[in-house]
C-alpha cells in the first residue's frame, strides 16, 4: 500500500491537496515525497521518522533541519537551500520548494565548492547556540588509531600521541560558526539552473568550514559514496572555495585544511552509515574484516585517507610525525591486501 503524503488539515488548507504523490529515495530516517498540487505546481515533502540505533531523536533531527534551513535562507541570489514553506512540527513534517535537478555533469565540483563557501559564510558568533556545535574526534579516536596501528604491527612514532593530542586540540569548534551542512555529499548538492543547492540538512551544524571543504580531498567521509579527486580538479575547486569566502567575509578561511583531514582520518565512524555510528569501535575491526559502505570497503577507505595525510604532512611542522605513521599503515594495508582497490574517480556520478 502507497504511504499516504502527511499533510494535515492546516497545510492542504494552505496548498490544497495533493494530485499526484511518488516517493522518493530517502534514508531509512526519513521519507520524502515529490507532491503535484491543483495549478500543476510541485513541492516537497519530507517527514524525519524516528527509529535508528541512535534511539528516539525524530523531534531533534526535525528541530535540527528546520533551524538549518532557516539560517541558510539568508542566501539569495543565488540560494543554496531550498525554501522552506511550512511546517507542521507535530508530524515532523516540511513543505519545501522544488527544484529542478539539472543532473550531473562533469565539472560539477567549482560549483559544488563555491555554493559551499556561500554555506559556510551564512552565520557567525551570533548564531551560536541556533544548531549545536559540530561534533569532532575525540581522545577516544586518537586512541583507537594507535590501537589499529598496534593491531597490524606498525611502530608508532614517539611523537605522534603528543600530535594526536594537539589535532584534537585544534579541532575544537568552539570558535569557530560556519553554517555546516553535515553531509555534503554528492546527492545531497542539486544542480539548478541557478547553481547548486543543498538538501538533507538532518546532520546540520556550526563549526569550521574546512571539515566540509576536507571531504574533497579526504574522500567525502560520511557518504556511501566515496570519491578520489585529481590534482587539478581539486586545486581547482579549493581555490573557487578560498575565493568565495574570502569575497563573502573579507578574511581568510581560518584553520588549517591539514587538521581537517587528518581529523578525519582518526575518526573510525566515519568508515561507517550514520545507523552504525556510535555503536563500536570501527577502525579496531579493520584487521579482521573488510565491512563494505556502498561500493567501497572500508579499507580501501582508510587507505586513501592514509595517503592523503600522508602526503599532506611531509612537511608539516605540527603532524610530521602522523603522516609518517599514516604512510607505513598504508603500505602495510596495501602490502596485507594487495587486492584493495583506489576509491573511483570523482567525475563517476551514476546516482545524479
Amino acid at each position: 500500500m502507497p504511504i499516504p503524503v502527511p499533510l494535515s488539515g492546516e497545510l492542504r488548507a494552505v496548498f490544497g491537496s495533493p494530485t499526484q504523490a511518488v516517493l522518493l529515495d530517502s534514508s531509512p530516517r526519513s521519507r520524502v515525497w515529490r507532491v503535484g498540487l491543483e495549478g500543476g505546481s510541485r513541492v516537497i515533502v519530507k517527514q524525519i521518522a524516528e527509529g535508528g540505533t541512535s534511539g528516539p531523536d525524530g523531534d531533534a533531527r526535525y528541530a535540527r533541519e528546520v533551524a538549518a534551513l532557516r539560517l541558510a535562507a539568508r542566501a539569495t541570489r543565488p540560494a543554496v537551500a531550498p525554501a522552506l514553506l511550512a511546517t507542521d512540527a507535530a508530524s515532523r513534517v516540511m513543505v519545501l520548494e522544488h527544484l529542478d535537478d539539472l543532473g550531473a555533469a562533469d565539472d560539477w565540483m567549482p560549483g559544488y565548492a563555491e555554493a559551499l563557501a556561500r554555506l559556510h559564510a551564512l552565520t557567525g558568533p551570533a548564531d551560536a547556540g541556533t544548531l549545536p556545535a559540530w561534533s569532532g574526534p575525540a581522545a577516544a579516536d586518537a586512541e583507537s588509531f594507535l590501537a589499529l596501528a598496534a593491531a597490524l604491527d606498525v611502530p608508532v612514532p614517539p611523537r605522534v600521541p603528543d600530535e594526536l593530542a594537539g589535532l584534537i586540540e585544534r579541532l575544537d569548534p568552539a570558535s569557530h560558526h560556519a553554517l555546516l551542512h553535515g553531509d555534503p555529499c554528492p546527492g545531497n548538492d542539486l544542480r539548478t539552473a541557478a547553481g547548486v543547492r543543498f538538501v538533507d540538512f538532518e546532520q546540520a551544524s556550526l563549526g569550521n568550514g574546512l571539515v566540509e571543504l576536507a571531504y574533497l580531498r579526504i574522500g567525502f567521509p560520511t557518504c556511501w559514496c566515496a570519491l578520489s579527486v585529481a590534482a587539478a580538479p581539486l586545486a581547482e575547486a579549493e581555490a573557487v572555495y578560498r575565493a568565495t569566502w574570502r569575497g563573502l567575509t573579507g578574511r581568510e578561511v581560518p584553520g588549517d585544511l591539514v587538521d581537517a583531514c587528518a581529523g578525519w582520518l582518526i575518526r573510525g565512524d566515519a568508515l561507517v552509515e550514520r545507523a552504525h555510528r556510535e555503536t563500536v569501535d570501527h577502525l579496531a575491526r579493520v584487521p579482521a574484516e573488510d565491512f563494505r559502505w556502498g561500493d567501497v570497503s572500508a579499507r580501501e577507505r582508510l587507505v586513501h585517507r592514509l595517503g592523503v595525510v600522508a602526503d599532506l604532512t611531509r612537511g608539516h611542522d605540527r603532524l610530521h610525525a602522523l603522516g609518517q605513521l599514516s604512510s607505513a599503515l598504508a603500505v602495510r594495508l596495501l602490502h596485507r591486501w594487495p587486492a584493495l582497490r583506489p576509491l573511483p574517480a570523482h567525475s563517476t556520478r551514476p546516482w545524479s
